[in-house]
This record gives structure tokens, sequence and C-alpha cells, in this order.
């Protein structure tokens, strides 16, 4: 970890991940849709129930799947038949195409689920990707309801095809991932970068209520989805890595104006609470006495500067309880963590948001028929002709540009 010439920590532990497209059939609202070319700060728009949550639900789902089964991830949802996609029977079929380095190959990891005699399976799984420049890709995992096989020796880039070796494998169950078992043994390398991709993920669900409570005195090193856990991480951070505590409150201090101090403290009874000074002020004030806002960026900050960052956040609706001023910083925030490696997709609703991003990084989800439809704004002339001249994306929005999302 060091400084970069701005002053700012970066962070040399992300590992390079990046989901490069996405295709999702017959997941709820999702009947069909393939989305390209991501790059590593997306941003989605679109009028409410149009699949923005929906959406970032597939990564929750996944992460879901692969720590417990389909069965179990299909039951907090209904079951299989309230996933599906209306009028349609399956198979629900998720397609994710990344690399687990910037230079290293394009991997496909293909998992469709399906039904049979009342319960959730995995119908098939395969995991693939070329060895070379040319030619077509290898299956390094090819699983059929609980039973397939996978190469034991894919880390030896040297040997030839014909010397690549290939194990049977049985699950104890068809709906288990195999990438749960096999991910847990270092000679599957593309497997085991998959399992961590999806294990190490955050998918924001962040409740400020939540996070305003004192904490029993414990331990905690990562930001949970909801940031009950608020407290614990924060003293964390103070305590083992003062120096990215330190170069955090700066940027409070920037952010918020106001706040000098923040600290995690321990009362009598064994308890956690944050307090936030106020530079006007002689004495702390507790987390509940403070605003919405600054606990909301505080958060936004503490999960941004983990010392063991996520390849992937998924964040929705940042802009809820922010001040207006302080979302363009947000997002400066969001796509310096993105250049350092990480990936960062986001909803929202804001157009101060979507003022401050790109127009290659806006997606705008749309419903006909039922079904959603997603489109890359950069794609669109007009729009692209009109940013070129000076227009901003979120003020082009709010003008109904984006043919379909209409105003929020």
């Amino acid at each position: 970890m060091n400084e970069n010439e701005t002053g700012q920590i970066t962070t040399k532990e992300i590992e390079p991940m990046k989901i490069e497209s996405l295709r999702i059939q017959n997941y709820k609202m999702f009947q069909d849709v393939i989305i390209k070319g991501l790059p590593r700060m997306c941003v989605f728009i679109g009028a409410n129930g149009s699949g923005k949550s929906t959406l970032f639900d597939i990564f929750t789902f996944l992460q879901e799947s692969l720590t417990h089964n389909v069965r179990q991830a299909f039951a907090r949802r209904g079951g299989y038949r309230e996933v599906v996609s209306r009028n349609q029977t399956g198979p629900i079929l998720f397609e994710i195409k990344f690399r687990d380095e910037d230079a290293g190959p394009l991997i496909t990891y293909l998992l469709q689920l399906n039904e049979k005699g009342g319960q959730p399976i995995v119908e098939q799984e395969v995991l693939q990707y070329r060895r070379g420049q040319r030619g077509q890709p290898w299956r390094f995992l090819d699983f059929k309801e609980g039973k397939g096989q996978a190469i034991t020796n894919e880390e030896d880039y040297n040997i030839p095809d014909a010397e690549m070796k290939r194990e049977d494998q049985r699950l104890d169950s068809p709906d288990i991932l195999a990438i749960k078992g096999l991910g847990q043994f270092q000679r599957f390398k593309a497997v085991v970068a998959f399992r961590r991709l999806i294990e190490h993920w955050h998918i924001s669900d962040f409740h400020i209520s939540a996070s305003r409570e004192s904490q029993e005195a414990g331990y905690a090193e990562h930001l949970s989805t909801q940031g009950e856990n608020l407290p614990l991480v924060a003293q964390h951070l103070y305590e083992m890595h003062r120096d990215r505590f330190e170069q955090l409150l700066k940027k409070m201090q920037q952010r918020v104006p106001g706040v000098s101090e923040v600290k995690a403290e321990q009362t009598i009874d064994g308890r956690i609470v944050l307090q936030f000074k106020d530079g006007a002020f002689k004495d702390p004030f507790i987390a509940r006495h403070v605003s919405d806002g600054t606990i909301k960026m505080f958060a936004y900050l503490l999960l941004l500067a983990d010392p063991k960052p996520h390849p992937l956040l998924a964040i929705e609706e940042p802009e809820n309880q922010l001040y207006p001023e302080l979302l363009q910083p947000l997002a400066e925030e969001f796509r310096e963590y993105s250049r350092q490696g990480g990936q960062v997709f986001i909803s929202t609703h804001s157009y101060d948001f979507v003022n401050a991003v790109k127009l290659e990084e806006i997606f705008w989800l749309t419903k006909k028929e039922g079904y959603t439809h997603i489109t890359r704004a950069s794609k669109q002339e007009l729009l692209k002709n009109l940013v070129a001249e000076g227009d901003m994306p979120g003020s082009l929005w709010r003008q109904r540009l984006f043919s379909g999302v209409g105003l929020q």
C-alpha cells in the first residue's frame, strides 16, 4: 500500500478480475438479455420496476447458490416457479465471461438451472477458455446433474493438449454447484478464480437504521451487506490499518464539511459506538445524532478502504440520504476504486450522479411486454454527439433523451 501523487492511498491487493459480459435467460423479467463490453465502472438507470434490483439479485442468487445450494437460493425467492420468467418453463441460464487477470484468457462460466421431480437442479455447469490464440475453448469443468469431469493439470500451460488429464467427479447432490467443491482445490486454477470472484463480491443493501445501532464488542474486518457492523469495522481499520483510517478521515473532512474526527469507542457495558466530532464543538456526537448522509458517506468510504478489497461492488441507489453535492465526489471515489482493479456496478435514479459518470459507463433498462431490455448509452449516436458537444448525461436523461427510461 502506498500513496499516489494526489495523496490517495492506492490498493495493490485488489485482484484484477473483471466481468466482461453477462447473459441472462428466464430469470424473472430477464427473458433473454446479453450485456457485452462491461467496463470496470457500470451505471444502470431505469424506471421503477424495470429490473435494476433484479439484475443485482442475480449476484446475490449466485452467491447463495455457492454458499448453500441452488435449492435454498430458490427457496429464499419463493421457489423455482416464482423465479423463472413469466410464460417460460426454463431452463434458467447465466453465462458470465470474465478475466482473472488483465492479460489472462477470457473465461466463460455457463450455468443452467431447471426443475426435476419438483426440485431445482443444476442441469449443466461448464467452465471453459482457450489455452492458445486459436482453436475451440477447452472445457475445464463440465457437469450435468451432479456428475461430470474436470481437468486436473490446467495449471501447467506448457503441456500439450493431448496430455491434459480429465478426472471424473460426482457431487453429493444435483443441486450443488461443482465450483463449490472443486474450487477448494488449487489444482483447478480457473475454478478457484471464479469461486473466489463469487465469494468475495459485495452486494450492498445498506440500511441507515442498522448502522446507527451500537454493537456488542467483537471483531469484524469487512462491512456487511446491510452495514450493521459499521462500528466494529471502523474499530478494526483504526486499530490494524491506521494509515488507511487516517486517509478515510481526510476524505470525510473533504467530503462532509465539519467532520473533524471519527472514533469507534467501547462503552462501559462492552458495546461499540461510533462517535463523530464536529470541529465547532468540544464533545463528539454518537452515530444516532448525526445525519443520514454523514453515516452513509462514511460507510461507503469505509467499504472502499477495505484492506482486502472486493473484486466486484454492486451498489443500489447510493444517492439516497446524500446531499446532491456529495454525489460527484462519491462517483469519483467509485471510479478510483475501479482504476485500482476493482469493478463497480451502480444503480441510480439521480440525474446528478449520472452527470458525474461517462456515457460509456451508462446502461439503461426498459421494460417491454413484461420483459427487461438493456441498452448501452454509448451505442446511441444522438447521445454520443450531444455529449461530444458538451452536454452532460444526467441532463440528457432529464430531457427524456434516454428513450423509455422516463423521469423518476
